[in-house]
């Protein structure tokens, strides 16, 4: 991969969110990284089991860890919308996300990905979309210092709360530029879900960019309407070609850490008011989805790819997740370890 001329060494690695199932704790996963050769271990989020053994001299245990394998650590557990997706109570994610970035502070990492969480559209009962933009614009305003004072991008990630033209709109919002305090983790496989083609969503947000979650995918089109499901990577239909080649012509760093997991979301496109949701979408990305639900149709009958039923995950994830590795190196063209 090239930026203006010069290889661009994208390190590439894993998000723990594979392997969660397994039990191991943080440093036992960046031992798997490390033996599996990836290069690296993004930490989006842990478990309550987990966040009980991690104090500041554990977090400088992973650190050292880290530095002697040469691997990179991105952490999580930052949030960005202020209410419980729940109750729909207000929650103090000021002090969620001061732990988070104090935390990334000892472990020397510059990258805190954000996921509030929550299928928001899909419920017509839950607060709109518009109204969540503004309160998160004003919670992440009000918070801009204490990203910059700790150095940290907090990478929200294309999740299912917003789309790609919302979180543009939501740094608008926040009166940000690219390479201050927000940023994206670009989860090539969610934007599926939220009724983006991939290729385009990532060029609309490329400079946004911080981190990602590598994860191929695919879409069938049913009588209830769209289905979106994670896959091997290579075996899926993400352009993971032209996406890594955009992410190499960016300045910033960006590491590619590979997430995968068993499970399907029923996108109900035959739904009008649904549909409203997505006000952004126009016509000819959504040929492109249909487009996609097609090439998937004959990934299937051609080559056998399925859904993995969430409950089945844990059986295969140490298998899929070398996989991966190994797939997304080739992709790379080029290996390290």
């Amino acid at each position: 991969m090239t930026n203006g001329g010069e290889t661009m060494d994208l390190r590439m690695g894993i998000d723990h969110y594979g392997l969660s199932c397994l039990g191991l704790t943080p440093l036992e996963t960046l031992e798997w990284a490390e033996e599996n050769h990836a290069e690296g271990v993004q930490f989006s989020g842990l478990s309550v089991k987990e966040r009980i053994m991690i104090d500041d001299a554990y977090l400088k245990d992973l650190s050292l860890y880290a530095a002697e394998k040469d691997l990179y650590i991105e952490w999580g557990g930052a949030q960005h919308i202020p209410f419980d997706m729940e109750s729909w109570d207000p929650k103090d994610v000021h002090s969620i996300n001061k732990k988070a970035v104090q935390e990334a502070s000892v472990l020397g990492t510059h990258v805190v990905r954000s996921c509030s969480g929550g299928l928001m559209r899909w419920e017509p009962k839950n607060p709109d979309t518009e109204f969540l933009l503004r309160a998160t614009a004003e919670t992440l305003t009000e918070q801009r210092s204490l990203f910059e004072d700790f150095g940290v991008t907090l990478a929200i990630e294309t999740h299912f709360e917003f789309t790609t033209f919302e979180l543009i709109r939501l740094f608008e919002m926040c009166d940000a530029e690219p390479g201050e305090y927000l940023g994206i983790c670009l989860d090539t496989m969610n934007l599926l879900t939220m009724l983006e083609e991939p290729t385009r969503a990532v060029r609309r947000m490329l400079p946004w960019v911080v981190s990602t979650h590598v994860k191929d995918g695919g879409l069938i089109l049913t009588s209830e309407g769209l289905i979106s499901f994670p896959c091997e990577i290579g075996r899926g239909i993400i352009d993971f070609k032209t996406i890594i080649e955009r992410l190499s012509s960016l300045t910033q760093e960006v590491n590619l850490s590979i997430e995968d997991h068993g499970g399907s979301f029923l996108i109900p496109v035959f739904d009008k008011e649904f549909l409203k949701g997505f006000p952004d979408l126009n016509l000819n990305e959504f040929i492109e989805l249909m487009g996609l639900a097609e090439k998937t149709r004959g990934l299937m009958v051609q080559h056998g790819l399925t859904i993995t039923e969430r409950d089945k995950w844990s059986e295969l994830c140490e298998s899929r997740m070398r996989n991966n590795i190994k797939a997304l190196k080739n992709i790379l063209g080029y290996r390290r370890k």
